[in-house]
């Protein structure tokens, strides 16, 4: 079961906090942070990206300043703490493709569980450079700075209905930020958080975004514990600040990133036969590479788009067999042999590109998210690019509750969450 708990947040003081927000550390460089730090030096990716790239830990002095940053704001009420423990109910007003979606979500504690012990699944591997960085981040502020993405099944829309006369009235903070509008009410009804926090013990949750952050939070715990002897069950250290959603939310929305194959100028007119006993080829006689994506799901799941960044032509593969991996991958869990992203890398890759069409030869791959910038990319490169359907949230849940992590780069949830909203403090 998810164990959440109501907490007592630090928070910006002013309402209206565009400039003071960001996006998560981990999609930033130095230079996205000069520039949000040009518009307000008071802009939480001060105390949040002390180092630069975050992906191996920095020198202790700029997690010592990053502290001195956060304690020096509190001091001069540019940040406070609440007076009452809350749950903190987030919405995100966002356009794609010229629709309109609001994700409607909530900011809580949820108690930290090993991976694979309990009901809290990981569907993306971790690295140990970026957790060292957020563990000496977490040690000199004492503090969750940003949070994690989880989701949990919820198809009668029990939870977001308690937030619903809360949500009708002014929020008590928004900000906007890179076009999505980000809004935050403040919920401290003790018989209603009560509520939430029973409809929360029975389900599960994905981590969605935030797998070294997730890590960080568990290490940082145990050496807690290991430098008190032991935590009473409450303790903060227990927990990790989240923001939870509905994977039945109709605002919640998985992303497809493309892969590119740089520099393989032939391998589209050699691809269809060599994949002719296994796949099913059909091309496309557009020249639009957004109506073959359009056209993707009519052929199923499976299917993926192939464009050639030499010729502009494209087609699009299906699976003859939907457990072609079965031969290959006998002992993963069939949820995770039957994605589309793991048929490409382990089959046509693995099996046939590198082996037989690149004379073993492993290609360059960039993850490119934008259809036009993957196209533009395979024709500057004289590549290939694979297109692909968007990870359902079934395929998602089915792959993590099989005890298995999805092929890298797979999901990519959009909008990314702000941080500076809310912090969780660790004391």
């Amino acid at each position: 079961m998810a164990t959440i708990a109501a907490f007592r947040g630090i928070r910006y003081t002013q309402r209206d906090q565009t400039g003071l927000i960001a996006p998560p550390y981990d999609i930033l460089d130095a230079p996205e942070k000069a520039a949000l730090l040009a518009v307000n030096e008071q802009n939480i990716v001060a105390v949040d990206l002390p180092h630069t790239p975050p992906k191996e830990a920095g020198p202790d002095s700029a997690y010592d300043a990053a502290a001195e940053t956060l304690r020096r704001w509190m001091s001069v009420g540019t940040l406070q703490v609440d007076e009452r423990p809350a749950i903190y109910v987030y919405h995100q007003h966002y356009r794609v493709d010229g629709r309109e979606f609001v994700r409607r979500m909530f900011f809580a504690r949820l108690k930290l569980e090993e991976f694979g012990r309990g009901q809290v699944f990981p569907h993306e591997q971790t690295f140990g450079g970026p957790k060292e960085d957020r563990l000496k981040l977490t040690r000199a502020t004492g503090c969750n700075l940003s949070p994690i993405f989880g989701l949990y099944t919820d198809p009668q829309n029990a939870v977001a209905s308690l937030f619903e006369s809360l949500v009708s009235q002014q929020p008590h903070a928004i900000a906007t930020l890179d076009g999505v509008e980000n809004r935050l009410w403040v919920l401290t009804e003790p018989t209603t958080i009560e509520r939430v926090r029973r409809e929360m013990e029975s389900k599960a949750v994905f981590i969605a975004d935030g797998h070294h952050r997730y890590s960080t939070a568990l290490n940082y715990r145990d050496e807690i514990a290991a430098g008190r002897g032991r935590l009473e069950p409450e303790d903060p250290a227990n927990f990790v600040l989240c923001v939870f959603a509905a994977m039945e939310d109709p605002g919640v929305i998985i992303q497809a990133t493309d892969r590119v194959l740089l520099d393989v100028p032939d391998l589209f007119d050699r691809l269809p036969g060599a994949l002719a006993d296994r796949f099913e080829w059909t091309p496309h006689a557009g020249d639009l590479p957004a109506a073959l994506v359009a056209a993707l799901g009519q052929r199923g799941p499976q299917a993926f788009g192939v464009f050639d960044g030499v010729s502009g032509r494209m087609g699009s593969l299906v699976p003859r067999e939907p457990d072609l991996l079965a031969a290959f991958e006998p002992k993963r869990a069939a949820a995770w042999r039957r994605l589309s992203y793991a048929i490409l890398h382990r089959y046509v890759l693995d099996e046939v590109v590198t082996p037989r069409l690149l004379g073993g030869r492993a290609p360059t791959i960039h993850y490119v998210r934008k259809l036009d910038d993957t196209v533009a990319e395979a024709r500057q490169t004289k590549g290939v690019a694979f297109l692909m359907q968007p990870c359902t949230m079934a395929e998602l849940r089915d792959v993590c509750t099989a005890g298995e992590l999805m092929p890298q780069k797979t999901t990519y949830f959009y909008p990314k969450l702000a941080t500076g909203l809310v912090i969780n403090p660790l004391y």
